[in-house]
């Protein structure tokens, strides 16, 4: 099986041309959205983070479906090895949860990550499309005179220049594609939140806030289990602060605070 690679790529939407055939070791979290975009690339198994599995096995709950068809799919402890760096999940991760189609090639959780890729290249190519998903959307929840509008994206990528001034609240991890800056939150926002992935090792889930702080920009993270990673309607809803830069807790933010709350009191102070 030595024509079979492992590719690893930051995220699965930025996954090369050359995963098509192969296995995937991608950096994103193991929900559907991310599942969707691994399938699309006609591959024969994917590994993903578990992103400390969090509320409604948000961050697991792509397995499922990606056994619709029949691709196998893992993913790796998120305390094992770092959410968003491939790389580091195939040098150190532990699988931590494998799908049905995983399960039939050998692959099963205590596994490390590139013993269970290697099995996965005993998988045949699925080039099926699987079904649409629901995530990747961007809402506006508030617009009022004067005041910073408050936004939902469902992943970050999807903030725009237009942005700028907003509060922003994102369906993604808080880390750093393979641990280092990226540029990824290029609007200037009035603030920005994510979800913290359970934080993970070397607490990779988090990793992007104190970066944040060298533009002043407010912005922190709500625990995984209080929201499901990737739905950033509900990380508004019921998030709950777990970690904050320090420009952020300068503007009166602290764990233990719900997102709602805080956004509320930017909202009221701008």
């Amino acid at each position: 099986m030595d024509e079979v690679s492992l590719i690893c790529c930051a995220s699965s939407a930025t996954a090369p041309a050359e995963a098509k055939g192969n296995v995937v070791i991608s950096g994103s979290y193991g929900g559907e959205y991310n599942a969707y975009h691994a399938a699309k690339w006609g591959i024969r198994g994917v590994v993903l983070n578990d992103a400390g599995v969090g509320k409604d096995n948000a961050g697991i709950n792509g397995l499922p479906y990606l056994d619709g068809i029949g691709l196998a799919a893992a993913t790796a402890d998120a305390n094992t090895c770092h959410i968003g760096d491939g790389e580091h999940m195939l040098e150190h991760g532990i699988i931590s949860h494998v799908n049905e189609a995983a399960a039939a090639l050998g692959c099963k959780p205590g596994q490390t990550v590139r013993e269970c890729a290697m099995l996965m290249r005993n998988g045949p190519v699925v080039s099926k499309q699987p079904p649409a998903v629901s995530g990747g959307k961007r809402y506006v929840m508030s617009e009022q005179p004067g005041k910073p509008r408050v936004i939902c994206v469902d992943a970050a990528p999807m903030l725009e220049d237009s942005d700028a001034g907003a509060i922003a609240i994102t369906g993604s991890h808080a880390a750093l594609f393979r641990g280092k800056p990226d540029g990824l939150i290029a609007p200037a926002v009035h603030a920005v939140f994510f979800n913290d992935a359970g934080v993970g090792l070397d607490g990779a889930g988090i990793s992007r806030l104190p970066l944040l702080d060298e533009r002043s920009l407010i912005a922190g993270a709500v625990s995984a289990a209080s929201a499901p990673i990737g739905n950033s309607r509900e990380i508004y809803r019921t998030g709950i602060l777990s970690h904050v830069n320090r420009t952020a807790a300068a503007a009166g933010a602290k764990p233990g605070m719900p997102l709602a709350e805080f956004v509320a009191l930017l909202i009221e102070r701008a």
